[in-house]
């Protein structure tokens, strides 16, 4: 899953957009493209659980634009890497992995890829701190990306890819992030609608993700490593994935900001932690951040992740005239609406998106794929990192207990895991090690101010 990268070590990528060494990306050619719609396109598939298998599922989706096929598979689990395989291999036609190009270990991504000529197209959908590691080597093999999100989980590797993204540009590579949201037809309807004053001037916004105790790592098993026990719980470990709040949170708070127009520019935040139990992980059970975009209209997303409460999962903006349905329902289509007045009541509806609506998961592909048979300009990957930033924003504000700006955000020093470029097997140490008593360091607001644990 993850190697050194050739020619420059993970602490000089530390220092800055400017200083980000590339050097080894500068000089290669520009890639082909797939300009006919009777050209192939090869996938490969980094990072074989269920999100990596989805998005492989939508690619192969676009055929009717012109062939695509999956050529190459990696992993670092065994029965994830032989799941997805089994999953996909039901499409004869489209999937083409015989053994030897079906990857096991932390370079298995360089193989995989190694399996793609430029222009091809590579899906990274590991967790996300290997991103920027992943990211990299495909600029250097001149392929295509779809990478999931969230992209970076701290300021450092915001930076890093804020500068891959642009290496990425100068090699005319296309890239997709999986914010699907922002290609859902309906969605982007009602933003125009929106634009052009049919609910007034947006005044706040609301977001919920409300559901059942989730992101709960038991403790480790005695029988496997500490690396290989915490990449598969990924989503409870800020180093691997930002936590629930980065990996969860992300769509919601991406997708108002985009409906408002701006990045929020600061976020006030509270969380706690309840009934975890016996969980060893490093979320908290409830989250409340106000974001401040940049006018002083304010954001307020609540999430909680506890068995037993109402849940919610929807996202809403309130006008100056009227108001609006972002999301319902999680992030599948449908029920976008805008309203006369704040009740929201079907008798106040002005506008619905016609039902069914085109599925964003597979639009976000079309999208992609278009761009690279017409060789037009798409790379999404600055967006992506912008959003990931804003996302760790809250969450900071949360664990910390103190006000964090954007720009407070991007120039953290601090890195989860600087490392993470080093891990070459199950026996590399990882970025998280419990204590004497096999406690593992989590947020403490007001303890640490600093630093998130």
């Amino acid at each position: 899953m993850s190697g050194k990268t050739e020619g420059t070590s993970r602490r000089e990528f530390s220092k800055g957009v400017g200083a980000i060494a590339v050097a080894a990306l500068a000089g290669m050619a520009v890639p082909s493209v797939h300009a006919a719609s009777s050209d192939l396109i090869q996938l490969a598939l980094v990072g074989c659980g269920g999100r990596g298998t989805g998005a492989t599922g939508d690619a192969l989706s676009t055929r009717r634009l012109g062939p695509i096929k999956v050529v190459a598979m990696a992993d670092v689990f065994e029965n994830k890497l032989k799941g997805s395989y089994a999953n996909l291999s039901k499409n004869k036609e489209q999937v083409d992995v015989p053994p030897e190009r079906q990857f096991l270990g932390f370079d298995g991504y360089k193989k995989a890829m190694d399996c793609l000529k430029p222009g091809d197209v590579v899906i990274l959908a590991t967790p996300p701190a290997f991103r920027w590691v992943h990211f990299t080597y495909a600029i250097e093999k001149g392929l295509n990306v779809f990478m999931e999100k969230p992209v970076t989980v701290d300021g450092p590797t915001t930076k890093r890819m804020i500068a891959l993204a642009d290496e990425a540009d100068k090699k005319n590579l296309k890239v997709g992030v999986g914010l699907m949201v922002r290609h859902c037809r309906g969605r982007q309807e009602m933003l125009k609608r929106i634009q052009d004053g049919e609910i007034g001037e947006i005044i706040t916004m609301r977001g919920y993700r409300m559901s059942g105790a989730s992101a709960t790592a038991r403790p480790k098993p005695a029988n496997t490593s500490e690396l290989m026990f915490q990449i598969r719980s990924f989503h409870s470990w800020l180093w691997a994935s930002g936590g629930l709040f980065s990996d969860y949170y992300i769509h919601q708070i991406d997708e108002c900001s985009w409906i408002k127009g701006a990045w929020p520019v600061s976020a006030h935040a509270l969380g706690g932690r309840h009934n975890r139990g016996t969980s060893v992980d490093q979320n908290l059970d409830i989250y409340a951040v106000e974001y401040t975009f940049p006018d002083g209209t304010k954001f307020f997303y609540n999430g909680r992740h506890i068995t037993g409460c109402k849940g919610e999962f929807a996202s809403y903006a309130l006008g100056s005239k009227g108001s609006c349905i972002i999301t319902t329902s999680s992030h599948t289509p449908g029920r976008v609406r805008t309203f006369k007045g704040h009740t929201m009541a079907r008798k106040d509806m002005i506008w619905a998106f016609p039902e069914p609506e085109p599925n964003p998961y597979q639009m976000e592909w079309v999208d992609l794929i278009t761009a690279i048979r017409n060789n037009e300009k798409y790379n999404e990957a600055k967006r992506g990192a912008e959003a990931s930033l804003v996302t760790s924003m809250g969450r900071m504000a949360a664990h910390t207990g103190q006000i964090i700006t954007f720009e407070q955000m991007l120039n953290c020093p601090h890195e989860f895991a600087p490392e993470v470029d080093k891990l070459v097997n199950a026996d590399s140490p990882a970025p998280v090690q419990a204590d004497a008593a096999g406690k593992y360091a989590w947020p403490e607001p007001g303890v640490k101010r600093t630093r998130e644990y």
